[in-house]
C-alpha cells in the first residue's frame, strides 16, 4: 500500500469534514435551508476530487464528468433554494467548489496548499455573523472615508513631486500629503475600531479607542461627561489616562514609521511612560465600585477622513516643517524646541512626523529632534492636564495630576537612561 497516498486521501477527507462541519453548525445556528450539505457530503465531494485525480491516468475524461457532476448538483442545490425557498446566498455552493478542488490539490501533492486554503476558507465561512455586525453599522459616510484614504493614498500621492517648492525651497509636497495620509489612516482605524467594538464596556474602552483618535478629544469628552456622573470618579479618571497613554504609544509608532533612529532614541522613555501609564489606569479601575454605563462620545460624531481634516493636517505639517527649517536656520535648536512647544499645545503628531522628517534629511541633529518630540509630549499632556482640571473639576484633576506626573516622571527618568547608556539599532 502506498502510504503517501494514503496520507494524501486522509487530509482531503479531513479537510471535507472539517469545512462541512462548519457549514452544518452554521446552518443550524441561522435556521438556514436549502443547500443540505453537512460534514459527511463535504468530505464525499472532497474524496470525490481526489478520486478524480487518481483515476485521470486511467481516463483521462473523469475529471470532467466529475466536474460536471458537481456543478449540476450545485445549479439544482441553487435553483431549489432560490425558487423554493426565497433565499439568494451561494457560500455554500462556492464552498463545495472549493471542497472538490482542495480534493484534486490533495492528489497532487499540494497538501500544504491545500490545508493552508481550507483554513482561510474556514475562517471566512466562520466570520460571517461578525461581518454582518460590521455591516450594520457602516454608513455611507465610512465608505466615503475608506474611498478618500485610498484616494488619497493610490492616486493623489504618487503624482505628486518628492521635492522641493515654493520660496526658499521649504515646501514638499509629497511629504507633506504622505503626512496627510499617515495621520489619516491611523485616525481611520482608531474609528473604526470604536465602531465595531462599541463603547458598552464603559468608559474604559471609550478612552481605549479614542486615544487612538485624539487623546485631547477623549480628555474633553469625558471631563464634560464626569461632571454628570460625578459618582463614577475613578471611572473616568482611568478612561482619560489611558487615553493619553496611548499618546505615548502613538508618537512611538509614527517616529518608527519615518525614522528608525529617532524612534530608537524614544523608545525607553515612551515605552517606560506607556508601561506607568497602564500600572496607573490598572489601580485606578481596580478601585472603581461600579462601572459606568455606555457612552455616546463625540468621537463617534466626527469621521475623522473628511477632506478637511487630510487638508488640515497636511497643511499643519506643512507649516511646521517649513517654519522649523525657518528657525532653525535663524535660531539653532533654541527655535525647533519653541516651535515643539507651541505644537504641542494642539498636536503631537504632525510635529513628531516633522521632526522624524526632517531628521531623515539631515537637516537636524538627531538630539534636536528628539528633544523637540518630547518637549510637544510634555506640552500636550500637561495642556490636557488643565483641560481636565477647568473641565471636569479639581477631584478629577488631581486623579489624572498623578498620572501625568507618574508617566512624565518616568519618560525623563528614560531619557537620562538612554543619554548615560544609549540604545543602538
Amino acid at each position: 500500500m502506498d502510504y503517501v497516498l494514503v496520507k494524501s486521501l486522509l487530509i482531503a477527507v479531513l479537510l471535507g469534514f472539517a469545512i462541512g462541519l462548519q457549514r452544518t453548525m452554521s446552518h443550524l445556528y441561522s435556521n438556514d435551508v436549502g443547500f443540505a450539505a453537512g460534514s459527511r457530503t463535504f468530505a464525499l465531494i472532497s474524496l470525490l476530487g481526489f478520486m478524480s485525480g487518481w483515476m485521470y491516468q486511467f481516463a483521462p475524461s473523469i475529471i470532467v464528468v466529475a466536474s460536471a457532476s458537481i456543478a449540476g448538483i450545485i445549479i439544482l442545490s441553487y435553483y431549489m433554494k432560490s425558487i423554493h425557498y426565497k433565499k439568494m446566498g451561494m457560500t455554500s455552493q462556492i464552498a463545495a467548489i472549493i471542497t472538490y478542488l482542495l480534493g484534486l490539490m490533495a492528489y497532487f501533492h499540494l497538501e500544504q496548499y491545500a490545508v493552508f486554503i481550507g483554513v482561510i476558507m474556514i475562517v471566512l465561512l466562520d466570520i460571517k455573523p461578525r461581518l454582518q455586525r460590521i455591516e450594520k453599522n457602516i454608513t455611507p459616510t465610512d465608505l466615503n472615508a475608506s474611498i478618500l484614504l485610498l484616494a488619497m493614498t493610490f492616486l493623489i500621492l504618487p503624482i505628486l513631486p518628492d521635492e522641493m517648492i515654493g520660496p526658499y525651497k521649504l515646501f514638499n509636497p509629497y511629504k507633506t500629503w504622505l503626512m496627510a495620509v499617515i495621520i489619516a489612516a491611523i485616525s481611520f482605524v482608531g474609528y473604526i475600531a470604536i465602531k465595531i467594538l462599541g463603547n458598552k464596556q464603559g468608559v474604559l474602552l471609550t478612552g481605549l479607542f479614542g486615544g487612538l483618535i485624539s487623546s485631547t478629544a477623549v480628555s474633553i469628552s469625558l471631563s464634560k461627561m464626569y461632571t454628570a456622573q460625578k459618582e463614577y470618579l475613578n471611572n473616568y479618571a482611568a478612561g482619560i489616562a489611558i487615553a493619553c497613554t496611548l499618546m505615548y504609544l502613538r508618537v512611538l509608532f509614527e517616529a518608527l514609521v519615518i525614522n528608525m533612529e529617532v524612534a530608537w532614541h524614544l523608545l525607553l522613555p515612551y515605552t517606560l511612560a506607556a508601561l506607568s501609564g497602564f500600572a496607573y489606569v490598572y489601580i485606578i479601575y481596580k478601585q472603581a465600585t461600579q462601572t459606568a454605563p455606555g457612552i455616546q462620545n463625540e468621537i463617534l460624531n466626527k469621521n475623522p477622513l473628511q477632506l478637511s481634516e487630510a487638508i488640515k493636517f497636511g497643511i499643519l505639517f506643512g507649516v511646521i516643517y517649513g517654519a522649523i527649517t525657518i528657525v532653525k536656520q535663524g535660531y539653532g535648536d533654541i527655535g525647533v524646541y519653541i516651535v515643539s512647544s507651541f505644537s504641542g499645545i494642539t498636536d503631537v503628531d504632525a510635529i513628531t512626523l516633522s521632526l522624524s522628517q526632517l531628521e531623515a534629511d539631515n537637516k537636524l541633529p538627531i538630539l534636536t529632534a528628539v528633544n523637540g518630540i518630547i518637549i510637544a509630549s510634555v506640552v500636550n499632556t500637561y495642556v490636557k492636564l488643565g483641560i481636565v482640571f477647568w473641565m471636569g473639576g479639581r477631584k478629577l484633576g488631581i486623579r489624572v495630576l498623578w498620572f501625568v506626573l507618574l508617566t512624565t516622571g518616568m519618560m525623563g527618568a528614560g531619557l537620562w537612561i538612554d543619554t548615560v547608556l544609549p540604545l543602538t539599532p
